[in-house]
């Protein structure tokens, strides 16, 4: 089983969801950076489960324990090594699982895949709660690129049919300032209701809904990224794919481009004060796979929670019959919201690995 990514950064994840612990080891960290914990603690937070009405009713502070690689506030150049203890299991949940497949879940694939000798419970190592490690790390590489001028934010741009609008190319810092602040981040503060009444009738049915979540950078310089392999957008679409339930990504005004006539999507360039920028930023920041200094902008697209209450159709592999499943246990009835911090976590280790590391 791979847990290992990166070249210019080392991350190598650890643990499963009602394991003892998770966490998550960070190599070629420079030496001498100063990291500021507390604002570490309030990213924990954000992704934390329980945490608002609208996640899990399972409680996890999420908090972290460094067993290497900070001292005194500061990165000793040793690999950063940082654990999450688990403490709010509901295992017997779980027993099932063993023989009954759950649909939309990674469940029968793993199975096939590892004899059926994985950790069902919670899902194990393919749970959701394994990108708490995946926050922590971006929280850390944020602070890194916040000393380059470079700031990442992201917001919820859809609740299954109801839309937020969409950042345009004046996006600047203001903004995501605004966005870090609320607990479920949009551009239109009255769209929220409207996602809040839809996760409430889902979970009144024993159902789920999925969404978007749309994330942007700001001060990334012109010509990061390289052409074909290693563009810039398959960098950050390698991260954004290892987040469990994502299931779709688009850069720039993405799929819309497709019916755009040639001088519609064309992002028109022009001098301010000598520097260079577009009239409009269709492409989301990124031509030919580099950087051309605009926002950076992506939107993901997350499945519903596959684990509902429902009765559903699915198979016993030990009996080998055909059967059904009612899942017990707390699952979040959308986990879009929770998965905001995990986008930006996850762009920023991208941003960092694109630009080579230690700049």
């Amino acid at each position: 089983m791979s847990a290992n990514w990166g070249k210019n950064i080392e991350l190598s994840i650890f643990g499963e969801s009602h394991g003892k612990a998770i966490g998550i080891n960070i190599g070629k960290l420079p030496a001498g950076l100063k990291i500021d914990m507390a604002l570490v603690e309030k990213e924990m937070l954000r992704r934390a489960p329980g945490n608002n009405k609208l996640s899990t009713a399972r409680k996890e502070k999420d908090q972290v324990e460094i067993m290497s690689g900070i001292q005194d506030g500061i990165t000793t150049g040793a690999p950063l090594c940082a654990v999450i203890y688990n403490s709010d299991q509901h295992s017997k949940d779980y027993s099932l699982l063993e023989t009954h497949m759950r649909p939309g879940h990674s469940d029968f694939a793993a199975y096939v895949k590892y004899h059926g000798y994985n950790d069902v419970r919670g899902g194990g190592h393919f749970s959701g709660r394994i990108t708490a490690p995946i926050v922590f790390a971006g929280a850390v590489i944020k602070q890194i690129l916040a000393q380059q001028g470079i700031y990442i934010g992201a917001h919820i741009k859809s609740i299954q049919s109801v839309q937020d609008r969409s950042f345009d190319e004046t996006l600047d810092k203001t903004v995501l300032n605004q966005l870090s602040t609320q607990l479920y981040p949009v551009l239109d503060s009255t769209v929220f209701p409207l996602m809040e009444a839809i996760v409430g009738q889902a979970r009144s049915q024993c159902d789920s809904v999925g969404g978007q979540i749309e994330c942007g950078v700001i001060g990334l310089p012109a010509g990061i990224g390289e052409p074909f392999f290693d563009s810039l957008e398959s960098t950050i679409a390698h991260l954004m794919f290892s987040i469990p339930a994502v299931k779709g990504l688009a850069f720039g005004d993405g799929f819309d481009l497709c019916r755009m006539l040639g001088s519609q999507a064309n992002d028109a360039y022009y001098y301010e004060e000598g520097k260079v920028k577009t009239k409009t930023n269709h492409n989301g920041g990124i031509v030919g796979g580099i950087s051309n200094g605009m926002p950076i902008t992506f939107t993901v697209g997350i499945k519903p929670t596959p684990s509902i209450a429902q009765k559903q159709a699915t198979i016993n592999v030990e009996s080998k019959e055909n059967t059904e499943i009612e899942i017990k246990g707390r699952h979040d009835p959308c986990i879009v919201f929770r998965a905001v911090a995990v986008v930006e976590a996850m762009c920023a280790i991208a941003i960092y690995e694109a630009m080579g590391g230690n700049q």
